[in-house]
């Protein structure tokens, strides 16, 4: 088919990749225009522009798909469909209908759950034990249109935003070549959502990302897993010129106590307000990830320590 692949982050590669191995005609990919990246702030292409332009694919990057220019430029493809994966702009009735077969968007959730920005993020942190990723045609609505294809993937107790984030990009790739060639034999059938448990999963902010001790530790645990890689949630430790940020990356719930932010042994157990997390994996402001075992090497806390 003629498509039209709209997309930016690394989430969206492994769709692109698997419609051009499939062998559409993949005629424009739209991105975000470049972003400002790195110490030098130089402008650098999204990750779905980047791999488009080593294919040889055609690549436009609008600030607004709402700009009666772009909406004329997509019409003039004369695209038998649309796939849409975290492109990162509300597209208007235009072009969603503008394609023969309409506008197919893939979504990391299991749909009415977690219509918005940060599903998957939302998911691991509301400590939901099963997501999935879907196939949906795109109406004006957010996230609001029948669904054509689901799989469902598990969120395991050590799982975080980041190991469940490459399972659905794998997965999803999979099931959004299977199911636009199905669009393409006339085969898709359309499943109109649940009108009842709808949840919105909101933009991650910066200010959610510091730690609170005094909540359950619970709650703790999966806000860590959940914001890991990114943005990483942290806390501050003693250092011996002051406080040192820390991002905790990978955790653990367990069943202990103290004063909320007190170290309850020499490896990184911190009491919560209920219960207590225990720290695997963790990030040094300017240093990398390490292990919870190697970060204590260079940077040793001891039982007792309060952490901010």
């Amino acid at each position: 088919m003629r498509l039209a692949f709209l997309g930016t982050p690394d989430f969206a590669v492994a769709a692109l990749a698997r419609l051009v191995e499939a062998g559409h005609d993949i005629v424009c990919v739209y991105s975000q225009p470049p972003a400002p990246r790195g110490r030098g702030q130089a402008l650098k292409p999204s990750p779905v522009h980047a791999f488009a332009e080593a294919h040889g694919l055609a690549v436009r990057t609008p600030a607004s798909m709402r700009d009666p220019a772009e909406i004329a430029a997509f019409k003039a493809l004369n695209l038998d469909a649309a796939a849409v994966v975290a492109f990162g702009q509300i597209l208007p009735a235009e072009v969603l209908e503008a394609p023969r077969l309409g506008s197919f968007n893939l979504h990391g959730s299991l749909l009415p759950r977690w219509r918005g920005a940060a599903p998957i993020q939302r998911a691991v942190m509301a400590g939901d034990p099963v997501t999935g990723v879907q196939v949906m045609r795109m109406t004006e609505g957010l996230d609001e249109g029948p669904v054509l294809a689901a799989e469902t993937l598990r969120i395991g107790p050590l799982d975080t935003a980041g190991t469940v984030h490459d399972r659905m990009a794998a997965a999803g790739a999979e099931l959004l070549a299977r199911t636009l060639d199905a669009v393409g034999r006339g085969e898709a059938v359309e499943t109109p959502q649940a009108e009842e448990g709808v949840t919105y999963a909101k933009k991650i902010r910066s200010k959610e990302a510091r730690l609170a001790w005094d909540r359950p530790g619970v709650e703790v645990d999966r806000k860590i897993r959940g914001l890991s890689p990114f943005p990483g949630a942290w806390f501050e430790a003693p250092g011996e010129k002051g406080p040192v940020r820390v991002k905790a990356l990978l955790s653990r719930y367990e069943d202990a106590a103290g004063a909320p932010g007190e170290l309850l042994d020499d490896e990184l157990l911190v009491a919560c307000g209920e219960g207590a997390v225990r720290l695997l994996r963790v990030q040094r402001e300017g240093k990398g990830p390490q292990d919870a075992e190697v970060f204590l090497r260079g940077f040793p806390l001891k039982r007792a320590t309060i952490l901010r």
